[in-house]
């Protein structure tokens, strides 16, 4: 079995594009890595492909074997299409939190969905159970395999050896990537990169309030994808040099920004990363690049972030439909102690 040609030669090369528009007038510049063009609709493609590639290889994965993972949506659908394409079964556990539209994309592509309705009963979280539910199916499933998005090296290792190395080559060493954060995946492969060229870069951890990482407490959280309800495996606190939290309403009034200004339909993550960019954008020195990382569609978040009367019933907010209101205005910024 291999893991090569057809839709996975699709996978990564995303556009990397200016935006000149969302940040005109700022005396830095903004380059928005587009992972939300990737085939499967994110970022979560690239550790998907590799995951399932580099498992193959070492022979954990066969004809045969059951996927199994945990996902608050992009990832279930990444490894959705990639089974599909394979002819393997693939189950993903999955929460209330994961919106109608993963669920509905993830079946489409012949996943099954094991949906966890009762949280973790110590801690209220749902990733806990989540967990302990893809445990007890790798454990009841002849050739089950947990791809394990949280504690696997393949996962930073694809978008050291992709995403930031696609950055590098098109930019060279950027003063500024902005990430958001939820297994750390990204943002570590992204670091190990950065660090292992000795580049200045300042990384900007981009996590949601009531998120636990970087010393955060929980709380209540209403979009997948942005922010760990525990701290995954591939998480360190020396993972950024900064950390931005962003509220959901902040995440919303980011997606609207770059959709007016932009014409970019993105995910609910994309709007944290440009509110917490439009929060520091007074501390970003004159003449600095930076690079925005714009990991999902917002196709998925039709009932919420683009859904007017659920932006007033859930947020209390009055939806901004002109080119005026500027993201990312209350957003918290805390230096870390981990900082290069």
């Amino acid at each position: 079995m291999r893991l090569e040609g057809g839709i996975a030669e699709a996978i990564g090369r995303t556009p990397l594009i200016r935006l000149g528009r969302l940040y005109a007038g700022e005396p830095f510049e903004v380059h928005g890595k587009l992972e939300w063009m990737n085939p499967g609709g994110s970022a979560k493609d690239r550790p998907a492909l590799h995951m399932l590639r580099e498992a193959i290889g070492r022979g954990e994965v066969s004809e045969g074997s059951v996927i199994v993972e945990s996902s608050s949506g992009n990832l279930g659908i990444s490894l959705a299409q990639l089974c599909a394409y394979l002819g393997l079964r693939f189950i993903c556990v999955a929460d209330p939190r994961t919106t109608r539209r993963h669920l509905q994309i993830i079946r489409s592509f012949g996943g099954e969905i094991e949906l966890v309705t009762e949280p973790d009963a110590r801690t209220g979280e749902y990733l806990p159970a989540r967990i302990r539910r893809v445990q007890e199916l790798v454990s009841e499933i002849p050739g089950a395999y947990w791809t394990n998005q949280y504690g696997n090296p393949d996962n930073a290792l694809a978008h050291a050896e992709t995403t930031m190395r696609e950055i590098g080559e098109r930019l060279g060493a950027v003063d500024y990537l902005f990430c958001g954060v939820s297994s750390c995946g990204t943002i570590r492969g992204c670091r190990d990169y950065i660090r292992s060229r000795e580049w200045p870069t300042k990384i900007v951890a981009v996590d949601a309030e009531g998120s636990a990482l970087f010393g955060g407490s929980e709380g209540k959280r209403r979009f997948p994808g942005l922010g760990a309800a525990q701290l995954p495996g591939l998480h360190e606190e020396s993972l950024a040099d900064l950390v931005v939290r962003v509220s959901d309403a902040e995440c919303v009034r980011g997606c609207r920004a770059l959709v007016r200004r932009e014409a970019i339909l993105a995910g609910a993550s994309a709007g944290g990363v440009v509110a917490a960019i439009g929060r520091m954008r007074r501390d970003i020195p004159a003449g600095a690049v930076c690079v925005a990382i714009l990991p999902d569609r917002g196709e998925r978040y039709m009932d919420t972030v683009y859904d007017d009367e659920w932006v007033r019933r859930e947020l209390g907010l009055e939806p901004v439909t002109g080119p005026e209101s500027e993201p990312g205005t209350s957003a918290r910024t805390e230096n870390e102690g981990g900082g290069r």
